[in-house]
């Protein structure tokens, strides 16, 4: 987050995790802390930028962000793709993974599959 007040950091958290349903005894499961922990910080109580601060933005960022996906691994089309170019390589994967997230850039294009004939074979 951009924000630099704790507090307006951590009251955005919890209207983000309240939204999302997530329960702050699950926030604090799974990042190894108390429910009061989280309850503190998520109300506001806190002065300054913490390691627990941290550790919800953390959770919050990857959680959140999850929710608003799509499984990727269900779409048949982009599986087919990779299992097309990728040479089962580690180095392949994190390849083929950098193009894939340069492609970010495209994302207000608008996007029209290749018909058969333009297809690259």
């Amino acid at each position: 987050m951009a924000e630099s007040d704790p507090r307006r950091i951590a009251s955005s958290l919890a209207v983000r995790f309240k939204a999302a349903g997530v329960t702050q005894f699950k926030i604090a499961s799974a990042i190894g802390v108390s429910q009061s922990q989280v309850s503190r910080v998520l109300s506001g109580r806190i002065i300054r930028h913490t390691k627990l601060l941290e550790r919800l933005c953390i959770y919050a960022s990857s959680q959140l962000h999850l929710n608003k996906r799509p499984n990727v691994s269900r779409n048949a089309e982009l599986m087919a793709a990779l299992s097309e170019v990728w040479d089962g390589s580690d180095a392949h994967a994190q390849a083929l993974a950098e193009v894939i997230r340069s492609l970010a850039t495209l994302r207000d294009l608008s996007y029209r599959p290749f018909t058969q004939e333009e297809k690259p074979r």
